[in-house]
């Protein structure tokens, strides 16, 4: 895909914010640090797409502005990741290099396993607090730029240090976006919570035929630190799973009935939304039988009196 196609989903997602007073009195504290004057808004935009670039969420939320900051951190994990890709518009994370341009713009340059990308930064236009960066993005291999795309970028002044406001024309407003990036996700999550129960169900049965009782717990599945498997860490689950908790959902294992020894023993698993209506809505249930169910609990376990899914 060009870049010039990719930078397209940078600002479809993102709502433009006609009040843009308020979010410059709202951020128009005078700078009175040297580190405002040191690291001015140049400096800044260049750490926050290396930032980008490596999907360093600690190093990226620095750039972000008090409001965005708490609601960066409300997000699901994925769509965190999912923000720093669209400023360098690349998949993967990658290595950040700082070079300059013949003319002495610096040039930010994010190479990845899928491909490379370069951002040279053009003058600041300041005013008072806020500041604007012509901001051209290329394919790293595009020597003759043929497919140049050119994107102005704000920032704001709140603290005494220089914080992303917009790209192009939109604002950068997170709170606005948090709540339709978690519409759009919660159906995936869903059904990678169904696929998690599928998958530690089947893990249970194996650990069931290679030791002859049922785990104790979950953690007894994960990976073993060092050496081989053993009844302790049977190698069965990645970690995240082992610890009951993978992609916005939390898993309980309880063992049904009096014995946890041999064919008969039985098993129940329950999966929850970590965060009920952002990374979920529906609880899934799967039964002593194997059958799988769910439901919208508001967050509470589900039961096998839910309907039955696929």
């Amino acid at each position: 895909m060009s870049v010039r196609a990719r930078f397209l989903l940078v600002a479809a997602p993102m709502l433009l914010i006609t009040n843009a007073g308020n979010a410059q009195e709202s951020s128009s504290q005078p700078s009175a640090t040297p580190s405002s004057v040191v690291n001015g808004p140049s400096a800044a935009l260049r750490d926050a797409l290396s930032a980008a670039c490596s999907q360093s969420e600690r190093n990226f939320a620095k750039f972000l502005t008090a409001r965005n900051t708490e609601a960066f951190a409300g997000l699901t994990p994925a769509a965190r990741v999912a923000l720093m890709k669209r400023f360098v518009l690349l998949d993967e994370p990658g290595k950040a290099s700082l070079v300059t341009s013949p003319s002495g713009r610096p040039i930010v340059r994010c190479e990845t396993p899928g491909g490379a990308a370069e951002l040279q930064i053009g003058g600041a236009e300041v005013a008072d607090n806020l500041a604007f960066l012509p901001v051209e993005v290329r394919d790293a291999t595009d020597t003759v730029g043929t497919n140049v795309m050119h994107v102005k970028m704000g920032l704001v002044r709140e603290n005494g240090e220089w914080k992303l406001l917009s790209v192009g024309l939109v604002l950068l407003d997170l709170p606005s976006l948090a709540a339709e990036w978690d519409a759009a996700e919660i159906e995936a999550t869903e059904r990678a919570a169904i696929d998690g129960l599928k998958t530690i169900g089947d893990a249970v049965e194996v650990y069931r035929r290679a030791y002859a009782h049922l785990p104790d717990s979950l953690a007894k599945l994960g990976p073993p630190a060092h050496g081989a498997v053993n009844p302790e860490t049977a190698g069965l689950l990645d970690v995240d799973s082992a610890s009951g908790a993978k992609n916005g959902y939390v898993y309980r294992y309880v063992i049904a009935g009096a014995s946890a020894v041999g064919a008969p023993a039985k098993f129940e698993l329950a999966a929850t939304p970590q965060t009920y209506g952002r990374t979920g809505r529906r609880s899934f249930f799967r039964d002593a039988s194997g059958g799988l169910h769910g439901a919208d609990h508001h967050g509470a376990v589900g039961s096998e009196v839910d309907p039955k899914i696929e």
